[in-house]
């Protein structure tokens, strides 16, 4: 059923914003996308759903490897033990040392699921060549495997991963997967922030929706 995402502000990246924009999505693929009323108009019979904020393409996690290998997602039953945040450097590797396979994949398909909620739909590798559980998780996940940038490309990763693209401190053009064009496979984030601006700094920016080759596979309202 072809689906109409309609937004207040609706960010390509590499082409114009449009305000009160909407993106029809038809199977995996951007059927149209511009100005509301025109898509709805094309479209009569489609579906809407109406966000806050502004949309986006789908993001790239360039820490994708560091996400998954060398942090531990906590299930909601161990906050008590273990707190709610991810465990990171020490904390990581004193669990990993008596980590079993079960209690590692349950913590890689969380880490995969902690990106899906930041607006992330593509990862970049190499992720999984020489360790099945992560290949198979990421695999099932339905997310985006894509090359390394080039050093220089992609925001400096410092410190402790974090599942959100912008807390490296790139910009829109260089977090996206690539621009929303007609024809193009319909990754999508939605942001509950009011312009551009406010997607960066230190301030929050919940990610409301993100869909993933047509799917929409978080939803936060």
């Amino acid at each position: 059923m072809l689906t109409i995402h309609a937004a207040p502000l609706v960010l390509p990246v590499g082409a114009a914003a449009v305000v009160d924009g909407a993106v029809a999505v038809d199977g995996d693929r951007v059927a149209a996308l511009g100005p509301y009323t025109e898509v709805a108009a094309a479209h009569p019979a489609a579906r809407v759903r109406r966000w806050p904020g502004l949309l986006t393409p789908g993001l790239r996690q360039d820490r994708a490897a560091d996400l998954l290998t060398r942090c531990y997602h906590p299930d909601p039953r161990e906050a008590d033990e273990l707190g709610e945040l991810s465990l990171w450097g020490e904390a990581f590797e004193r669990l990993a040392a008596t980590m079993d396979a079960t209690r590692r994949s349950g913590s890689i398909r969380r880490g995969l699921q902690r990106m899906l909620r930041h607006g992330t739909t593509h990862l970049a590798g190499p992720l999984g060549e020489d360790d099945p559980a992560l290949r198979t998780a990421v695999a099932r996940s339905g997310l985006v495997r894509v090359p390394v940038l080039p050093a220089g490309a992609a925001p400096a990763g410092d410190g402790a991963p974090d599942p959100d693209p912008f807390a490296a401190g790139g910009d829109l053009a260089r977090t996206a997967h690539g621009p929303l064009r007609v024809g193009g496979r319909a990754d999508l984030a939605v942001f509950d922030v009011p312009d551009e601006a406010a997607l960066y700094g230190g301030g929050p920016r919940p990610c409301v929706a993100t869909v993933l080759a047509g799917r929409l596979v978080h939803r936060a309202r």
